[in-house]
């Protein structure tokens, strides 16, 4: 019986040790189905994109701001606009396929983890069982 309490005990441990590592895998999955999950960080990669891509544009105005109030050629402006444009639709394209591979290999991690958890605990509720049978056992015995 003593082997069984020690093995418990270290079942136990290794539990919540591997709780305490894979927590924030297996609260992902608690807490979102895979569409919804996937769809809140393909939107925060879109806005955290656009304001860097932004940012970026702003600065590059910035820079070459003597050279465009120069020039003030509309049409030039325009098709340097439009060219921008396009590199920030390629970059946005690339950037939220990147995030949406990443977001599903995440979400299927973090399934695996929750299934080996749930195994874990479902292994530990068997030893008790067994063990409350034993018990129960020894019991109507004496």
């Amino acid at each position: 019986m003593a082997v069984l309490n020690e093995d418990k005990i270290k079942l136990m441990a290794n539990i919540s040790m591997f709780e305490n590592h894979q927590k924030k895998y297996i609260s992902l999955v608690n807490r979102y189905f895979k569409s919804d999950y996937i769809s809140r960080n393909l939107l925060r990669a879109f806005f955290g994109y656009t304001l860097c891509w932004a940012l970026g544009f702003l600065l590059v105005i910035l820079y070459r701001a003597e050279e465009i109030f120069a020039s003030m050629d509309f049409a030039a402006l325009q098709v340097q606009a439009v060219r921008y444009a396009r590199y920030y639709g390629a970059g946005l394209v690339c950037y939220l396929l990147i995030a949406l591979i990443v977001s599903v290999k995440r979400y299927n991690h973090g399934l695996q983890e929750q299934k080996m958890y749930i195994a874990r605990l479902r292994r530990l509720e068997k030893r008790y069982e067994f063990q409350s049978r034993t018990k129960e056992l020894g019991k109507e015995v004496r």
